[in-house]
C-alpha cells in the first residue's frame, strides 16, 4: 500500500512540475467533464435559487418598464434552450454514454419535446401577459424543429408559444438581424439569455479578451434590461479556448490548462 501510494505521489509532484494535465484516454474526456456541471444544475438548491432570482428581478424592471409605454407594443426577447427549457437530460446522456455532442443526438433528444421548464420561466411569461407584453422566442434551434419545441413549450404552460412568436435559426447563428425583425413591430425592453450573444451582436465574436472590454461598457444593463441566467455545461466563452482543437483530447487539455492555481 505504502509504495502505491509512493508512486501516486511522485506521479502527481510530476504533474505540478511540469504543468502538464494528466493523460487520458480519448473516451473518457469526451464528456466526463460535464459530470460536475450537470449535477449542479440538476441537483443544487443553488441552481434554482438562481432563475428564480433572475425571473423575479425581470418582473421587478418589467412593471417598471411598462409605465413608459411608446407607439409600439412592448416585447421582451427570450432564449429557449437552458433560458426557458432545461435540456440537460441530453448532457447526462452524453455522461452516461461517453459521446460527445453530435446534431443528431440533439435531434433525438429535441423530438421527444419533453424538456422540462426552468424554475421561474412559466410564471414570468405568464405575468409578462398580464401586464400586455408579449414574450418572442429567438433561439439557434433549427427551423426544422418548429413543431416539436411548439409541442414542447405548451405542454410545459408557457404563455406566447406559437410560431409568430418564434425566431429559429435559418442562414446565421447570430441574432442581431432576428432581434432587428422584431424590433420592427415591438419596442423590446428586456432580453434574457444564458449566453452573452442573446443580447448584444457585441458578444458575437469571442477571443477571449475583447468580450471583456465590451462587457465593462455595457455594464448598467446587467441585472437591468439583459438578465443573465446561469448555464454552466455549454457556450460561447467555451470557443476561444478550444479554438483549433482537432479531438476531444486536445479539448481536454486546452480546458486543463486554461485553470488558474497557485
Amino acid at each position: 500500500m505504502k509504495r502505491i501510494f509512493g508512486v501516486v505521489a511522485i506521479a502527481g509532484v510530476l504533474l505540478l512540475v511540469s504543468g502538464k494535465p494528466a493523460e487520458k484516454s480519448q473516451g473518457a474526456v469526451a464528456s466526463d467533464y460535464l459530470i460536475q456541471a450537470v449535477l449542479w444544475y440538476q441537483s443544487s438548491p443553488e441552481m434554482q435559487a438562481l432563475y428564480l432570482q433572475g425571473f423575479n428581478m425581470a418582473k421587478m424592471n418589467l412593471a417598471s418598464f411598462v409605465k413608459d409605454r411608446k407607439d409600439k407594443p412592448q416585447a421582451v426577447v427570450v432564449d429557449i434552450d437552458e433560458t426557458m427549457l432545461d435540456n440537460s437530460p441530453l448532457q447526462g446522456r452524453l455522461i452516461h454514454t461517453g459521446k460527445s455532442f453530435k446534431p443528431e443526438i440533439w435531434k433525438e433528444w429535441s423530438d421527444l419535446a419533453k424538456a422540462k421548464a426552468v424554475p421561474g420561466a412559466v410564471d414570468f411569461t405568464k405575468f409578462a401577459k398580464s401586464l400586455g407584453v408579449t414574450v418572442i422566442f429567438i433561439s439557434n434551434r433549427d427551423t426544422s424543429e418548429m413543431s416539436n419545441t411548439l409541442k414542447n413549450l405548451n405542454d410545459a404552460g408557457f404563455e406566447f408559444a406559437s410560431k409568430e412568436n418564434m425566431f429559429f435559426k435559418t442562414n446565421e447563428s447570430s441574432k442581431d438581424a432576428r432581434r432587428k425583425q422584431v424590433s420592427e413591430k415591438y419596442d423590446i425592453v428586456m432580453l434574457i439569455g444564458d449566453n452573452l450573444s442573446d443580447f448584444n451582436t457585441v458578444f458575437d465574436t469571442r477571443d477571449g479578451s475583447t468580450e471583456y472590454a465590451r462587457l465593462n461598457e455595457l455594464k448598467n444593463q446587467f441585472g437591468y434590461r439583459y438578465i443573465v441566467l446561469p448555464n454552466p455545461t455549454y457556450g460561447d466563452w467555451e470557443k476561444p479556448i478550444t479554438k483549433g482543437c482537432k479531438s476531444e483530447l486536445e479539448k481536454y487539455n486546452a480546458r486543463v490548462a486554461k485553470v488558474v492555481g497557485f
